[in-house]
């Protein structure tokens, strides 16, 4: 009763605003991320795109977001809790694109307990509760180059998924059937890595900035998870198992299926 009570309300909260199939396929045609996925999967995440287009309020400063923009960032930011479902994305509102990088301002307060305050220059941010704010300079380079690994989108939105608890700390909330213990132990061990063993080989195919704290590691290897699965799992084996069972999906296996496709 319960299953059918939700699939009633999903159809009433799509009524009228699902994506229409042709506009689907010509926005996510050309998406590196999007390879491999079976027919079913490709279904399932225009629904969940649909509902986050609904229930999300995207807004371009000083770019006009057209329909194809907003398919491309809704099915990139979707991708990740297609088996976790769409109310790990619940708690917040606002998608904020920016044309290009943008500066933002922070405050740090060092050990002494003076207030310091610095400006940066970034491509992506996530808050809490508070907006997610994307380049769309950074999104187009990231299709372009996928080789490269990195995928803010992905990035920002297991920044979305590892405050869930609280707080970014590199640990989003495991699923029941997860241990702690491995996921702490896989990876604290790839943090410890990078940050004390540079010339290591997994320095060189990860972005240097998973080193800065965990809660980086965490949201730069789920990049690496879904842009460049085979390098992952063939370098950090533990991490890539952890973040399969966290993720529940196989993106390896996509690329697997997309090649024998091409093949044909």
């Amino acid at each position: 009763m319960r299953n059918r009570f939700k699939r009633a309300y999903r159809r009433y909260r799509l009524r009228g605003h699902a994506i229409p199939f042709q506009t689907w396929t010509q926005a996510t045609a050309e998406l590196p991320l999007l390879q491999g996925l079976t027919p079913i999967e490709l279904a399932r995440l225009r629904v969940m795109s649909s509902l986050f287009l609904r229930e999300k309020n995207l807004v371009g400063v000083d770019i006009d977001l057209n329909t194809n923009m907003r398919i491309v960032i809704a099915a990139q930011c979707c991708l990740p809790v297609l088996y976790l479902g769409l109310a790990l994305l619940y708690g917040w509102l606002d998608v904020v694109v920016y044309p290009d990088a943008f500066v933002v301002a922070h405050e740090d307060v060092d050990d002494a307990g003076i207030v310091h305050q610095e400006q940066r220059i970034l491509t992506g941010e996530a808050w809490s509760a508070g907006p997610l704010i994307l380049s769309w300079q950074e999104i187009l380079e990231d299709i372009e180059y996928p080789e490269s690994g990195q995928n803010v989108i992905v990035h920002e939105i297991a920044h979305k998924l590892d405050m869930r608890n609280g707080v970014g700390n590199g640990m989003p909330p495991l699923h029941a059937d997860m241990s702690v213990s491995e996921w702490t132990t896989a990876l604290s061990a790839a943090f410890r890595q990078l940050r004390q063993y540079p010339e290591l080989p997994i320095s060189s195919w990860i972005d240097p900035y998973a080193a800065t704290d965990p809660a980086e590691c965490f949201a730069v290897f789920s990049e690496a998870f879904f842009c460049t699965p085979a390098i992952l799992l063939e370098h950090c084996p533990a991490v890539f198992r952890q973040l399969s069972l966290y993720y529940r999906q196989q993106p390896h296996r996509r690329r697997d299926r997309q090649q024998n496709i091409d093949h044909r």
